[in-house]
């Protein structure tokens, strides 16, 4: 696991205890948080942030970190796949994502060049500028609509490479529901990743 960059210590429930996050900054303007499936804190931060502001920022949620940690907390720990179960789920990954893409890609309105899967930790999908589409095998244990939303969602970027009003707005028109399935994942996908080997 990436060593934090920082630790924070401050107040959290009962009891003090020391938050360990880890920090990634990168050319976005936002600051955003992510509970990890091994339980850490990733703070997500523009690039010149400083210190005392990522600081301040996790105060101000105390309380959706609190809430998280002790919803993961409470879930009975994940049955790690096997790697031949991991292995399996990959083989039959590549050929619903094939399906599913070759279906809702005439009905966006774009082509894609290649397609891959893997079992990422952190992301559900990802495109390229140049056509090529990547999907987290892990979709298979989601709900089918989940899977098409994801599609649905990297199908997207090759029209609006960002997340964008006009962006969302595709994604709607292409998939009306797809707010329950990201909600879907927000509220599941940590248990979801815990399931890697």
């Amino acid at each position: 696991m990436k060593k934090p960059e920082w630790k924070l210590r401050f107040f959290l429930g009962m009891g003090e205890i020391v938050l360990e996050y880890e920090l990634i900054r990168s050319a976005r303007k936002t600051l955003a948080l992510q509970l990890k499936p091994d339980g850490t804190v990733l703070v997500r931060a523009p690039l010149r942030t400083s210190k005392r502001q990522i600081e301040t920022f996790l105060r101000e949620h105390r309380d959706w970190v609190e809430k998280r940690l002790a919803k993961r907390a409470a879930q009975p720990p994940a049955e790690k796949l096997r790697p031949e179960e991991l292995d399996e789920l990959k083989k039959r990954a590549r050929r619903v994502f094939l399906a599913r893409a070759s279906y809702y890609a005439p009905v966006v309105g774009v082509r894609f060049q290649r397609l891959a899967v893997r079992s990422q930790r952190t992301k559900w999908g990802s495109c390229s500028s140049k056509g090529g589409l990547n999907f987290n095998c892990l979709l298979l244990l989601a709900p089918a609509e989940v899977l098409d939303y994801v599609v649905v969602h990297e199908l997207c970027h090759l029209l609006e490479m960002n997340h964008s009003k006009r962006f969302w707005a595709e994604v709607a028109r292409v998939y009306p529901d797809y707010a329950a399935a990201r909600k879907w994942l927000k509220q599941n996908g940590s248990a979801l990743m815990a399931r890697l080997p």
